[in-house]
């Protein structure tokens, strides 16, 4: 796969150089621009569990379409004026035979963390899908070595930090370290999930600029408000019972916030969740004979911050729980996704309604993925 990862590269580098030739308007497309990288790296043994054979080394290719944000929006302003892109990675595990090959779409967010002249670090966050060639099965093609992935669909996760040197308006070099996650939140077993660490070096072109012209103004400021906030969401788990089925369990959440810097809320609440999985486990197994349902339910108390992106919200917080499942995990657990405002406003009873996605791990390894919809008052 590695002399299709380089002539991929190739050929985006010099269609690139060709579409310099015909930018002759300064204003149109400003910002926008198209970033390769090659990354080499080795997959992250993360739990004893994982036990399949891990190959010397693992390569990727990433292209990303970047656009630098330059004020249009207030939110720009107030993130120091991001860049936002929509990233395609191309990977080579370094078997094929066993992981297989996997291709993901993300889109994601570049934050600048420090400038100075032609110099700049930053650090790059993107989550989308990811579809892998290989998957563990027991019929043909049988892979049953493969302990990690058991679903060709995945979510694949995505975190770069790069050093930058802009070499003019148009083209800008880099290097850094990068980190990949690919899991499926548990809907199929074994869901171990593949962490890949490595280098990368890589190229970016802007046709028009990389630097437009900033549009800076007196933003008005947003008041640092509580509000009281709801979340029902659903998530789906293979079953460990008679064919395995794929069941629902249904998550509630009440939770306070209160925005800081017209930019962020912080967030302080309680979890619930029913899992029907579990229930269905203790039913073929006749564990708890009577009181499955008082078993098969969790509820924690949990803290986070949502970092605001427009109509966009990047969530992470961190739980302890005060009841478990009969199926215990650690005590403290993770949560990261984004809500999506469909209404945000400073007035009315209903100040925000908003669709949302989250992942929930405990060390990494994810339990499940929430989809549901939410409300503040």
């Amino acid at each position: 796969m590695q002399k299709y990862l380089f002539r991929l590269f190739v050929l985006v580098f010099f269609s690139s150089s060709i579409g310099e030739t015909f930018a002759q308007n300064p204003a149109p497309g400003s910002g926008f621009g198209v970033e390769t990288n090659i990354i080499t790296g080795k997959i992250i043994r993360h739990t004893r569990k994982f036990t399949a054979p891990i190959p010397p080394i693992s390569t990727a290719l990433d292209v990303n379409f970047v656009w630098q944000t330059y004020g249009k929006k207030d939110w720009e302003q107030r993130r120091n004026f991001p860049v936002v892109g929509l990233g395609i990675t191309c990977t080579d595990y370094g078997n094929n035979a066993i992981f297989g090959n996997c291709i993901g779409v993300y889109p994601n967010l570049q934050i600048p963390l420090m400038q100075r002249n032609n110099m700049e670090w930053t650090l790059r966050i993107g989550d989308g899908l990811a579809y892998v060639t290989r998957k563990y099965q027991t019929t043909a093609p049988v892979d049953t070595i493969n302990d990690a992935i058991g679903s060709h669909l995945n979510d694949f996760a995505v975190f770069m930090t790069d050093l930058r040197y802009h070499l003019n308006d148009h083209w800008q070099l880099q290097f850094g370290l990068s980190f990949t996650h690919i899991s499926n939140a548990d809907y199929h077993q074994p869901n171990l999930g593949i962490n890949l660490g490595g280098v990368h070096a890589g190229v970016r072109f802007s046709p028009v600029t990389n630097r437009p012209k900033k549009i800076i103004k007196e933003l008005p400021k947003l008041k640092n408000r509580w509000l009281v906030e709801m979340r029902a969401g659903v998530a789906y788990n293979e079953a460990r019972a008679t064919g395995d089925p794929v069941v629902p369990s249904y998550i509630f959440s009440g939770y306070a916030s209160k925005r800081w810097l017209s930019k962020n809320k912080f967030i302080i609440g309680v979890d619930y969740g029913y899992h029907t999985d579990v229930y269905a486990f203790l039913k073929r197994w006749n564990v708890e004979h009577g009181h499955e349902m008082g078993h098969a339910w969790d509820g924690a108390f949990f803290a986070g911050n949502e970092f605001l992106i427009g109509r966009v919200g990047i969530l992470t917080s961190v739980g302890v729980y005060y009841h478990q499942t009969y199926l215990k995990f650690d005590p403290f657990y993770e949560k990261f996704g984004c809500n999506y405002y469909i209404v945000k406003t400073e007035r009315g009873p209903v100040k925000e309604l908003f669709l949302s996605a989250m992942l929930l791990t405990h060390e990494i390894t994810a339990q499940y993925g929430e989809f549901g919809i939410g409300a503040g008052f």
